[in-house]
């Protein structure tokens, strides 16, 4: 099998590591993904995503110097969410258009007078002992 930098293919979890997952994807060819590109979120424990054995879709990210291959299963689920749209298709809005500068200042204004009023309600007492000396 001949691999190609950002080719998709299927391979085996061959072990786990704490900074990554080895991967068997034919015959005398392995790579490794790191920690870091096993999922889109924070993963603090890679055996809560993967175990040895399972099967993974990587697409193939690099080659070192010595040959190994470098994968990632985050840009494997990605590829197919990459597709160029043509201008008939709109971009989807995925979440509701971000507030007005001046509706977050106000938002601001607010929170900051009710800290500060806070803290004039209760002044630290430590502080108010020592001006009274």
């Amino acid at each position: 099998m001949d691999v190609e930098v950002g080719a998709i293919v299927t391979g085996k979890i061959t072990g786990i590591t704490k900074f990554g997952a080895f991967v068997a994807i034919a015959p005398g060819k392995s790579g490794l993904i790191h920690i870091s590109e096993i999922a889109s979120t924070y993963v603090n424990d890679i055996h809560d995503y993967l175990t040895e054995g399972q099967e993974v879709t990587v697409k193939i990210t690099g080659v070192d110097q010595s040959g190994r291959l470098n994968l990632s299963i985050r840009a494997a689920a990605a590829a197919p969410a990459e597709r160029p749209r043509t201008q008939q298709q709109p971009k989807p809005s995925a979440e509701a258009p971000e507030p007005a500068f001046e509706d977050k200042l106000k938002r601001f204004m607010q929170d900051s007078d009710k800290k500060i009023s806070d803290l004039k309600l209760y002044p630290d007492k430590k502080g108010a002992r020592r001006r009274g000396r």
